[in-house]
């Protein structure tokens, strides 16, 4: 009797054990985890971090954004894999001391947190400005990326200015008053049906960037996509794939790669985060 007692006890303490183990895993994995790493010009990167997987989900936000505009990504996508956000830098958390914000700067910030993390297998998402970021990470991190996806960046209505006049007329209103400018700008991004404190947050957000990064990186986006596309886009065709807006719901997708969020305007996952959600996960299950 005491011999089975004796060996009931150590099965009880046995499960017990591994109880403690799988709640331990569980509480690990919906853990928020806020790290920095310095980036290649001793730039201090902030990244946050959730979820477990052999697949991490980076996250890179829109010119004046910051990592802030994924937040209705990060739960339901750390459930399944390790995600990942950042600000990149003279936006949000990370520091700002750059004489130029350029796309290939930007693209090494977000390679040095990947590097930082040593995860094997990465999906950059990035929004706007963000997708080129992501494109020149993805030539930084090489085999690591088994996909990217552009948020209402690639096989857009929007035309970018191509040439040095073309992008001084259009950024000439930011550099003489960027908060007007920011504001006339943000608001035509948005469709009527979207609620009014979405869009007041993200105005307020974006309109309080530092002028003088911001006016920088959209000299420096331009001029990225005008050297770069779409050479690069043909490169990384069957890995780049796309989340683009259709506020008219009348577009028809421009490219094979794109996915349509329909009645809705640049900012996709604030406005219509279900949809786009949605949207992802269909992406997620092809890769």
């Amino acid at each position: 009797m005491e011999i089975r007692m004796f060996y009931l006890l150590k099965v009880m303490m046995a499960l017990a054990v591994l109880a403690s183990s799988a709640c331990s895993y569980h509480s690990e994995s919906k853990k928020v985890r806020e790290s920095s790493v310095v980036s290649f010009d001793g730039t201090e990167i902030v990244y946050g971090t959730k979820g477990k997987g052999d697949l991490a989900l980076v996250f890179v936000h829109c010119w004046t954004c910051n990592s802030t505009f994924w937040e209705d990504q990060i739960d339901p996508f750390a459930m399944n894999h390790q995600v990942v956000w950042l600000d990149l830098a003279g936006h949000g958390k990370s520091s700002g001391t750059r004489s130029e914000y350029s796309i290939k700067s930007f693209g090494k910030d977000v390679a040095a947190v990947v590097n930082q993390l040593d995860v094997e297998k990465v999906v950059l998402v990035g929004h706007s400005m963000g997708g080129p970021v992501s494109l020149e990470a993805a030539e930084l991190l090489g085999d690591k990326v088994v996909g990217i996806v552009g948020v209402d960046t690639f096989y857009t209505s929007f035309i970018y200015p191509k040439d040095k006049d073309q992008i001084k007329t259009f950024v000439q209103p930011f550099e003489d008053d960027f908060r007007l400018a920011s504001d006339n700008l943000i608001r035509s991004m948005f469709t009527s049906e979207v609620d009014s404190n979405v869009i007041n947050t993200v105005l307020k957000l974006m309109a309080s960037a530092d002028k003088s990064m911001a006016v920088s990186a959209m000299y420096h986006l331009f001029y990225w996509s005008a050297e770069n596309n779409p050479a690069i886009l043909n490169k990384y065709e069957g890995k780049l794939f796309n989340i683009n807006a259709d506020p008219t719901y009348e577009a028809e997708a421009s490219h094979s790669s794109v996915t349509l969020v329909r009645g809705v305007g640049h900012f996709v996952p604030q406005a219509k985060p279900d949809e786009f959600n949605a949207a992802l996960f269909n992406i997620l299950k092809v890769l």
